[in-house]
């Protein structure tokens, strides 16, 4: 247990810092120290990932630093773009 609450830790610290870095941590975390196999740890990781962009976009949206136009456009694009991609692995 205690493994995998300090990978969220240190997932979590790295993504405060950088904005990003999540799935840099948690997928390699996933395969090598919890033994996860390929398409599990990157399906986890996305989940875990999840919580802790929402909680930089409450901050960053604080602030009035979404560019929500752009960032619309860039979902949409992204979130067809992984449909396919989900389908084809």
């Amino acid at each position: 247990m205690w493994k995998k609450v300090l990978i969220g830790l240190i997932a979590g610290i790295i993504n405060g810092l950088f904005t990003s870095g999540g799935g840099l941590i948690l997928v390699p975390a996933f395969l090598y120290i919890l033994k996860m196999e390929p398409k599990k740890a990157r399906a986890t990781s996305i989940f875990c990932i999840l919580p802790m962009v929402i909680v930089t976009a409450i901050f960053y949206n604080g602030n009035e630093f979404i560019n929500w136009k752009i960032g619309i456009l860039c979902a949409i694009g992204g979130i067809i773009r992984r449909f396919i991609w989900s389908k084809a692995s």
